[in-house]
């Protein structure tokens, strides 16, 4: 009831503003401040039109979130839609009147230019002019590149272009209003490629918004400044501040690399080879150095000036580069795989299609069991259950009497099969241990992955690093005691993140098995490999999303973590995207989106290899954002000294 209160009252207040607007409008005739006005308002009212749309159109989808009716008894303050269909009209009903209004208002604010509006108009080309309009689809054709509701595998040929619109934009517009501009384009691109965060939980997708929009400010307004005083190669300036903004932003207690332009190129496969030497970072400065350079001959067309030459042929050598690249990496593993003797491993990786966040553990189990005795006729020597694929704590139920505890009775079935299937077994399971702190016993509950030998003994555990902010992990209970309390309320199961970087060693190979959105983080999974891992086994529950294009982003992502470290990866998911994928980024097998089933596969370990990104690290990003430091602070310098 608050939610839709506000959206009422904020709702009525558009509708107040944008006809006292309207009236102020028509009456507009010579007074220039009042032309000004009236251009940039009604762009202020479609970008705030379109954000609640967005957002009252994708909470309709939590109607599906069935996992949450269970705590509806206990915590009223649950507000589920109670059908997407009908919410979904409800949002079109609300809000595309008045957007169809501001649009219209926008548009012929523009085109008629009556009074004062014609002369704060006569001072822009047409790109600042329609800045809104050009900035609003950068953001939606920057969504479209990636996997989306569009096309599930996303339009790649996009992402070379997306950014144009925008370019053109802050090649003309003033410095505020480019902050503007650029926010609102990221904002719009972060919520429509991420919007199966409404099925995730109730306030996921409005929490990434949000710290989007803080991240875009500062980094559009750094960025810009530098542009401004960049010279003649200002073309290189933005390509370089988006690849040191996406790495910055997969930092930290709040790091969330997704939607990061040279993950949209995960299946060129040629182009993506130069990973191995920057990291996905040197594929994003590729991408948006196209876009900067199709901007500037479009800008100079606008301006009817002469383009220069640079911006092409720097584009030209980068792509020429990347090209070379690949094809000594492909004549470096054919030599390889010659002189090698085909060693390999293979996979059983089981793909259950079940929700672990329900309580149908018995079925759940039951999957697993029959989905891996019929993996089993072809003699894997590992199998593989995805994330939290047993969910009842392990370390704990063993203990207890089966006779008392339900739970107990399941792992111990659970652990009497394993024993009987006579092979290594992983899978995601909760894990805790007990600690002393000042006197005090404490339990430390973690989500992990845990090796079974085919002996039944349980051999090693890993204990997932980099949880999920807010919803797997809140450093900060002390500090913002309301915050916890609210994420509390809404059932959010907080772990503690594991302090060891496990290396599994088992069956012939040694692997490591980032969990989950571990494996969007490159830096993440290259200290994998420098421990020693040969295979990267990533195990992940992508069913929660509802949705194909979750699950083809995730594996988008970690597609790249192959690439970037010359190894091969492999995926078990409890939904999502089962997979294998070879050391130079292809899918070479998968199975069907939302479906039991199971993959076995043969995992080439010949072509494995040691890599200049694996041995460097994010070395790439960390020289752009060096360079652009350098640049800001010599232009600071120069304005004092002026």
């Amino acid at each position: 009831m608050t939610s839709r209160l506000l959206y009422d009252i904020l709702l009525f207040l558009h509708l107040a503003g944008s006809v006292i607007a309207l009236a102020a409008f028509l009456r507009a005739r010579k007074r220039r401040s009042t032309g000004t006005l009236l251009l940039r308002l009604p762009e202020i009212l479609v970008s705030l039109t379109a954000v609640f749309f967005l957002f009252t159109f994708i909470y309709a989808t939590n109607a599906n979130m069935d996992y949450v009716q269970r705590f509806m008894s206990s915590h009223g303050n649950l507000l589920l839609a109670p059908n997407s269909r009908q919410e979904r009209l409800s949002a079109y009903a609300r809000f595309l009147p008045l957007l169809a209004f501001d649009a219209a208002w926008y548009v012929l604010v523009r085109a008629l230019r009556p009074g004062g509006i014609r002369e704060a108009m006569g001072r822009e080309r047409w790109p600042a002019a329609w800045a809104l309009a050009l900035s609003m689809a950068s953001g939606i054709l920057n969504a479209l590149a990636f996997p989306s509701f569009l096309r599930t595998a996303g339009l790649p040929v996009l992402g070379w272009v997306c950014l144009v619109p925008l370019l053109v934009v802050l090649e003309e517009v003033p410095l505020r209003r480019g902050i503007w501009y650029g926010t609102l384009a990221g904002v719009l691109q972060t919520m429509i490629s991420n919007y199966w965060l409404g099925t995730f939980n109730l306030f996921s997708l409005q929490f990434v918004t949000v710290v989007t929009a803080m991240e875009y400010l500062p980094f559009m307004a750094a960025a810009l400044l530098v542009f401004r005083w960049a010279g003649p190669l200002r073309f290189l300036v933005l390509p370089m501040a988006w690849t040191a903004f996406d790495w910055i932003r997969s930092m930290g207690f709040l790091g969330y690399p997704w939607g990061m332009l040279g993950t949209s190129q995960y299946s060129v496969t040629p182009l993506i080879q130069a990973a191995s030497l920057t990291g996905v970072w040197g594929i994003t400065l590729v991408v948006v150095l196209a876009n900067s350079a199709i901007a500037h001959y479009v800008g100079a067309a606008a301006a009817r000036e002469r383009p220069r030459a640079v911006p092409g042929i720097v584009l030209l050598a980068s792509l020429a580069f990347c090209l070379a690249w690949a094809g000594v990496g492909a004549i470096s593993d054919a030599a390889r795989a010659r002189g090698t003797a085909g060693r390999s491993v293979r996979l059983a990786l089981v793909q259950q299609n079940h929700d672990p966040r329900k309580d149908d553990y018995w079925a759940t189990f039951a999957t697993l069991r029959r989905l891996t005795d019929e993996a089993l006729r072809q003699r894997p020597d590992l199998v593989v259950w995805s994330e939290t694929a047993f969910v009842p704590n392990i370390r704990r139920w063993s203990r207890e009497d089966p006779s008392q505890y339900p739970l107990a009775g399941l792992v111990r079935d659970f652990l009497s099969y394993q024993k009987g299937i006579g092979t290594w077994l992983l899978t995601g399971n909760d894990d805790y241990e007990l600690r002393e702190v000042n006197g005090v016993e404490e339990r430390l509950d973690y989500n992990g992955s845990i090796l079974f030998s085919p002996a039944g003994e349980r051999v090693e555990t890993y204990h997932k690093i980099h949880l999920v902010p807010f919803t797997e992990y809140f450093p900060y209970k002390t500090q913002l005691p309301g915050i916890y309390a609210m994420l509390m309320n809404f059932d959010a199961y907080l772990w503690e993140p594991g302090d060891r970087r496990v290396v599994f060693r088992g069956p012939r190979f040694s692997w490591a098995t980032p969990i989950c959105f571990e494996d969007a983080f490159p830096d993440d999974v290259r200290r994998f490999a420098t421990a020693g891992a040969e295979v990267i086994l990533n195990i992940s529950n992508d069913y929660w999303s509802l949705t194909e294009v979750e699950g083809m982003q995730h594996a988008a992502n970690a597609l790249f973590r192959a690439v970037e470290n010359g190894r091969p990866l492999a995926r078990a998911a409890a939904s999502g995207l089962t997979c294998v994928i070879d050391a130079r980024g292809r899918i070479l097998a998968r199975t069907p989106f939302y479906r039991e089933n199971f993959l076995v596969a043969d995992v080439d370990l010949s072509r494995s290899r040691s890599t200049l990104y694996t041995r460097w690290g994010d070395w790439f990003p960390m020289a752009m954002t060096a360079v652009l430091a350098l640049v800001l602070i010599g232009g600071i310098l120069r304005r004092r000294r002026q």
